[in-house]
C-alpha cells in the first residue's frame, strides 16, 4: 500500500482529493492537515511515503513545510505540490525546497492517481508543459546563473542525458532518442543523481537550468 497523506487549508479540495485517492486498491489516506505545521507534525508522528502538499496555507505554507519534512535525515516522505497556476513562483520554490513535482489542482483525478504512484515510487512528476516551463520561467537569467561544480563530474553522454531529462522526457523516450536499452539509461540516471546529490529527477532539471546546461 502507498501510505500518503494531505496538506490543504480548504476542506472541500481535501476530501475530493482523499476520495479519488482511497478509490484505488494500492493508496490509502493515513492522516490529513490543514496547515503545514500540522502536516509536519502529523508526519512526525505517523510518517507516510507520499504527501499531497497545498502552496499557500495559513499558519505554515507548503514551501516551508515541503522544505522541513525533505530536510529530515530519517525521512523517506516524498511530497507532491498541488498549486492552482502552473505559473506559480511559490510552487518553484516549493521544488527548490525538495518538493518532487506538482500537479495543478485542476487535473483529472487520474492523473493525481498516477503522479502520486510515481512519486512514491521515487519518480518526479514533470510534465513538460508545466513544470518545465515554471522552472524555465523563473530560473536566474544566464549572466546571473552560479556555477555548479557537480556538473563537472557528468560526462559527455551524461550531460546529453541531463538535458533530456531536463526537456521531460522519460527513461523509455531517452532510450529511443539515444538509441540506448532502457536498462543503460537508468544505470546513467542514477549516476547522475549521485554525482549531482540530488534527490530526484526535479532536482536534476533544477540544476540544468541553474547550470545554463539547457
Amino acid at each position: 500500500m502507498i501510505r500518503t497523506a494531505l496538506a490543504d487549508d480548504q476542506p472541500l479540495m481535501r476530501g475530493g482529493v482523499a476520495m479519488a485517492l482511497e478509490s484505488q486498491p494500492d493508496i490509502e489516506v493515513v492522516w490529513q492537515a490543514d496547515d503545514g505545521a500540522q502536516a509536519i507534525e502529523a508526519n512526525s508522528r505517523n510518517p507516510v511515503d507520499v504527501i499531497v502538499m497545498d502552496v499557500r496555507m495559513p499558519v505554515m505554507d507548503g514551501i516551508a513545510a515541503t522544505q522541513r519534512i525533505c530536510e529530515s535525515a530519517d525521512s523517506a516522505t516524498r511530497v507532491l505540490v498541488l498549486t492552482t497556476f502552473d505559473l506559480d513562483e511559490h510552487a518553484f520554490d516549493a521544488l527548490q525546497a525538495g518538493a518532487s513535482g506538482f500537479l495543478l489542482k485542476d487535473a483529472p483525478a487520474e492523473e493525481l492517481i498516477a503522479a502520486v504512484r510515481h512519486v512514491a515510487a521515487g519518480d518526479a512528476v514533470l510534465a513538460p508543459t508545466t513544470t518545465a516551463r515554471l522552472i524555465q520561467h523563473f530560473a536566474r537569467p544566464p549572466d546571473r546563473r552560479a556555477p555548479v561544480d557537480e556538473l563537472d563530474e557528468l560526462s559527455e553522454r551524461e550531460r546529453e542525458i541531463t538535458r533530456l531529462i531536463a526537456r521531460g522526457l522519460t527513461n523509455p523516450e531517452i532510450a529511443a532518442d539515444l538509441f540506448l536499452s532502457e536498462a543503460t539509461v537508468k544505470t546513467h540516471v542514477r549516476s547522475i543523481l549521485r554525482k549531482l546529490r540530488a534527490r530526484d529527477r526535479v532536482q536534476i532539471v533544477i540544476t540544468a537550468y541553474e547550470a545554463g546546461l539547457v
